[in-house]
């Protein structure tokens, strides 16, 4: 039985009780013996029933709350998507409630369950890394559950998406760098099950064929995490080497980019006539450090405010989420500064 279908009235024909004595053996009431309480919370255990929240809130007006999920408050990119999301969110008379789940998978589901159990009207959510299970935001959507994805999005069916153009962003990246004359760029790569990471992927490799070179899988490193410690840790090894000598990096996020030239520091190399680097994102700080960070812009505010849009709409009913067939593609721009810019003697 799918995620929330059970309910008391099948728990109270299963053991042949009536529905009344189900809800107050869950509720702890006295009255009740021992043995009848374990029997209900044993089957409703095993069926995965749980209070309907969303029958409950389908049943009543509207709380005119929206829930937001998101992997890191401090990232941002997604500060900026969170500012576009209240914008739209406060002008159209809804409050909304922000959880992080700090790349957590169980943190993900708890952070359902508490908004499910607050009645909200509807969920914006960009999933974690740890996340390869979508199952408890199917259930929801079959559930017909509004439900918009911003950023992460997950391959399901009936999945309403907004996103960026991150192939468009990493072939433009890429091509920039082959343009200013590097041949060996490393792409630190993100995590392999999210999609963006992918796409970046799928765009890093195009331009390498577009513009004559030939892909090397072994410049296709994987950096999970995602932060300067570990990139420059990783970039750090690679420069070691003496079968890989890379004369440039494109990061899957600025954190990625920052820390391969920290690394690229330490060796002693010059950037950018030594070593280009660009990144993803387009954080503050790519202005701010020497030599300034060329990076792909997001428009994140921009996204937090057309998933709400989508959303609120849905809720409203003033969009079948039925018709939505296509996803929400929102166009990057490569900002151009130093880090890729050879000098030309």
């Amino acid at each position: 039985m799918k995620l929330g279908q059970a309910t008391i009235k099948d728990i109270a024909r299963e053991l042949n009780v009536s529905s009344s004595t189900v809800s107050r053996a869950l509720k702890d009431y006295p009255g009740i013996s021992d043995e009848t309480k374990r029997k209900v919370k044993e089957l409703a255990a095993k069926l995965n029933y749980r209070p309907n929240a969303i029958a409950l809130s389908l049943r009543k007006s509207r709380s005119f709350t929206i829930g937001v999920i998101i992997p890191e408050v401090v990232h941002f990119f997604f500060s900026t998507v969170i500012s576009g999301i209240e914008e739209v969110a406060n002008s159209r008379g809804y409050n909304v409630i922000l959880t992080q789940t700090n790349e957590k998978y169980d943190r993900e589901r708890s952070s359902i369950e508490t908004m499910l159990s607050n009645q909200i009207d509807g969920f914006l959510v960009s999933y974690s890394k740890e996340t390869q299970d979508f199952d408890h935001f199917s259930n929801l959507l079959d559930q017909g559950y509004p439900i918009v994805f911003f950023d992460r999005v997950p391959q399901i069916p009936k999945a309403i998406n907004v996103m960026v153009d991150d192939y468009r962003g990493a072939y433009d990246a890429v091509s920039h760098l082959i343009r200013q004359g590097y041949k060996r760029i490393i792409h630190l790569a993100g995590p392999k099950n999210l999609a963006i990471s992918k796409e970046r992927i799928r765009g890093y490799r195009d331009a390498l064929t577009d513009h004559g070179i030939e892909v090397d899988e072994s410049l296709i490193v994987e950096c999970p995490l995602g932060t300067d410690t570990e990139s420059r840790k990783i970039t750090t090894e690679i420069l070691k080497s003496d079968s890989v000598r890379p004369d440039a990096f494109f990061g899957n996020n600025d954190m990625a980019a920052v820390g391969a030239m920290l690394a690229c520091k330490d060796a002693g190399l010059q950037i950018p006539n030594d070593v280009g680097i660009v990144g993803f994102s387009n954080w503050q700080f790519c202005s701010m450090i020497d030599p300034g960070l060329s990076s792909v812009a997001q428009p994140g505010f921009q996204m937090g405010a057309k998933a709400t849009e989508i959303l609120l709409d849905i809720i409203e009913k003033k969009l079948d989420p039925e018709q939505i067939t296509e996803s929400v593609t929102l166009p990057t721009e490569l900002l151009i500064r130093k880090s890729s810019v050879r000098i030309k003697n």
